[in-house]
């Protein structure tokens, strides 16, 4: 087992969707974001605004400010949608104000309240992640209709981390983004998210392959014929796994090695 260094790590889409992709960077936001310089619970003058979707588990951004997007939330028919991971680290930095169904702002102990368990988990993984100037999306989950299609990653998956029922909603591409872990259990090891290096030429349409994929780890370390299934399911990209104990996020990594033949 390798202890990992992360402190020195460094359909087709819509007109709208090719537009998000193809616009140019405003200011320096982006560049002071991946360089892992974020500080818990700023206040900004400008905020993103979206709407927060019960049903999906998600929200969905009504008005940008700000380039922090373009390495964050999926596009679906030309509108950009947060998980809750990235809607609560989000409002931590203070970048984005979350609205409900009336139009009311809500606070970030409204959306604490809507993470539990392994959500919570989650966002510890990716707030740190995240923290480090890495670029992190769910895994499998496409960015886009466009790098779906050129990944093989899923649009279709139907339920969301915090229930099992389908939801239906208006159309097929926004629907796909609802949830995606269910069907990722491998005993106590599931691949929760794919990691790339702070880039500032990333683009949602094109991603390329993760530099890594993050596998979260419950209980016991995952024996070998479960990190055999999740090399398989992974394919040729790296697995680095993650264990959250007490708020404390630690990183390690597999490596194979042959034992000498004793005379």
């Amino acid at each position: 087992m390798e202890a990992v260094d992360w402190e020195n790590s460094a359909g087709v889409s819509s007109d709208t969707e090719e537009y998000l992709q193809d616009t140019k960077y405003e200011d320096d936001e982006e560049l002071r974001f991946t360089s892992g310089f974020i500080s818990k619970l700023q206040f900004r003058k400008d905020k993103s605004r979206a709407h927060w979707i019960n049903e999906m588990g998600m929200a969905e951004v009504v008005e940008n400010k700000g380039n922090l997007w373009r390495t964050m939330g999926v596009v679906r028919s030309g509108k950009i949608y947060y998980s809750i991971e990235e809607t609560l680290f989000l409002m931590e930095i203070g970048a984005l104000l979350l609205l409900d169904d009336n139009g009311t702002s809500l606070s970030l102990n409204d959306i604490y309240a809507k993470v539990s368990g392994g959500s919570w988990e989650l966002f510890e993984v990716y707030r740190h992640l995240k923290s480090l100037g890495y670029i992190v999306g769910r895994h499998g989950i496409a960015w886009s209709i466009k790098g779906a299609k050129s990944n093989c990653q899923s649009v279709s998956l139907q339920c969301s981390p915090q229930s099992s029922e389908v939801v239906n909603l208006e159309s097929e591409d926004e629907s796909s983004i609802v949830g995606s872990l269910n069907n990722m259990h491998i005993n106590e090891a599931r691949p929760v998210f794919d990691v790339y290096l702070p880039d500032s030429k990333f683009r949602k349409s094109s991603p390329g392959d993760p530099s890594f994929v993050i596998c979260l780890t419950r209980g016991d370390l995952p024996s070998i014929a479960d990190i055999e299934v999740l090399e398989r399911q992974c394919g040729a990209i790296p697995l680095r796994f993650c264990h959250v104990e007490y708020g404390r996020v630690s990183f390690f990594s597999f490596n194979e090695a042959e034992l000498p033949i004793l005379p």
